[in-house]
């Protein structure tokens, strides 16, 4: 299945995030972190503001953790975030270069 966002918006591959110990211990990521989240841009809307923006198929973005819908294509997570002129309204935090 292929997914195409509308608008002003991008679907993002979000990065799993482990933190290992120093002795190799794996330590999931728990809801008492309130880390901001980082994800790949998998596609792209029609949106005039991803344009201005210059994001592209590719780019690292960082978002806030509870942002956007997730959902779930072919067994794999994925979140469609929502790219606004207005600094509130925008699931985009940055762009990771």
């Amino acid at each position: 299945m292929k997914i195409k966002p509308i608008g002003d918006r991008i679907l993002v591959k979000q990065f799993t995030e482990e933190e290992v110990t120093k002795s190799g211990i794996v330590l999931p990521a728990t809801a008492e972190k309130e880390k901001k989240a980082q994800g790949k841009i998998v596609a792209l809307g029609n949106g005039g503001e991803i344009s201005r923006l210059g994001l592209k198929e590719g780019d690292t973005v960082v978002f806030g953790k509870y942002s956007g819908e997730e959902i779930e294509i072919e067994n794999e997570e994925y979140r469609i975030l929502s790219v606004s002129k207005e600094k509130d309204d925008s699931d985009v935090l940055a762009l990771v270069e």
